[in-house]
């Protein structure tokens, strides 16, 4: 069942079904759901229908005995849905994104009731002894820990007394995180350009709104000297080799929306020219073609419909960088709303492979996150 309309069009359940839980599944019952009423509700259903799925489940786990040979719910009790523990953590975020910009959704009472069960002080506690024990210094670096501490900031930004109190329940894996982001910055010796979890640019960016955002000047400062560091003199991304067959990052827009958080309006506008001179100034979006997905239900090649969304709210956000009256804007804006209406109608929960984390995409997208007023 696709679950989204082509564009901004809202196209209400008929009567929205849960993926089917495992035997010892923690999902609660939908059926007393009420309808959504906007897109982000129906974004919201799939991020409600998953942060408690536990299988199936895709573990990166490090295992130093038999002992460490257990369930992942044991292993990870806040995050162990969503198929993997990065789809986890920013379907909490999604989660709470929807109470900070929509708080009279529908989905208000169980999104609450859900994020309870999960942000528990055992439940952190527990995380927390997982990620500092022994040969897991890289866990989920830099993708999962970076779609965390966005998390964080989303608990961080809101006025509201549960969320103030959830911040507080999170932070002490914060503080680790942050700490091991911190010796693991100095040691990176070159940018990770992949278009998969482990690119750098993403996960900066990401990194660096939640430094602002939180006040951490020091984070803030590091991230922005290894960032210049690594991309001040790139010129020409080979953005004709994107994207990849399994990308859901672009290297090239990703570098470019987090380059423009670190540069003066004018440096990046002369940056952005040599970094990306096939840019066009005639307003067009056929300069730059939406991926290709031809199988939704495999997990790898599905990919493609998460970098039409990222490379939208990429081209949104190097757009809003640029002076107004800038030519490049055009053509960024239209190649953004190319992908935007493609990317929307993918996310559907037709597939688990795509739905445990295409609709946090969708989110981030529509709700403008990382992009200043």
């Amino acid at each position: 069942m696709k679950v989204f309309s082509v564009g901004l069009a809202i196209l209400l359940f008929a009567g929205c079904s849960s993926p089917p839980s495992d035997e010892g599944s923690k999902a609660s019952d939908p059926s007393n759901r009420p309808n959504p009423e906007t897109v982000v509700d129906q974004f919201a259903i799939l991020a409600l229908d998953c942060v408690h799925r536990e299988y199936p489940n895709k573990i990166s786990h490090v295992m130093q005995s038999a002992n460490d040979a257990r369930a992942p719910s044991a292993l990870t009790p806040a995050f162990y849905g969503c198929f993997d523990w990065h789809s986890s953590v920013h379907g909490h975020w999604l989660l709470t994104r929807v109470l900070n910009t929509q708080p009279d959704s529908v989905m208000e009472p169980e999104i609450r009731s859900k994020l309870a069960m999960s942000f528990t002080p055992e439940n952190i506690a527990a995380e927390l002894a997982y990620y500092e024990a022994e040969g897991r210094s890289s866990f989920e670096r830099p993708y999962g820990i970076a779609w965390y501490l966005q998390l964080v900031l989303e608990l961080e930004q809101s006025d509201d007394a549960q969320l103030s109190e959830w911040r507080e329940t999170l932070r002490p894996l914060e503080d680790a995180i942050v700490g091991q982001v911190r010796s693991w910055l100095p040691k990176l010796s070159y940018p990770i350009r992949l278009g998969t979890h482990n690119q750098t640019a993403f996960a900066f960016g990401l990194m660096l709104d939640y430094a602002n955002g939180v006040g951490n000047d020091e984070l803030a400062a590091e991230l922005r000297a290894k960032t210049l560091k690594f991309h001040r003199e790139d010129e020409n991304c080979p953005l004709s080799y994107e994207p990849s067959g399994e990308d859901f990052l672009s290297p090239c827009l990703m570098e470019a929306d987090l380059m423009r958080r670190v540069m003066a309006q004018d440096e990046f506008a002369a940056w952005l020219e040599l970094f990306l001179p096939q840019i066009p100034r005639d307003g067009g979006n056929d300069w730059l073609e939406p991926g290709i997905v031809l199988d939704a239900s495999d997990g790898k090649l599905v990919h493609l419909d998460g970098v039409n969304l990222s490379r939208a709210w990429a081209l949104k956000g190097i757009a809003s960088a640029l002076p107004k009256d800038d030519e490049r804007v055009a053509a960024l804006t239209a190649a953004a709303n190319a992908h935007r209406e493609i990317g929307i109608a993918a996310v559907s929960d037709e597939h688990y492979s795509g739905s445990h984390w295409l609709a946090s995409f969708a989110t981030y997208l529509t709700t403008k996150r990382g992009i200043a007023d």
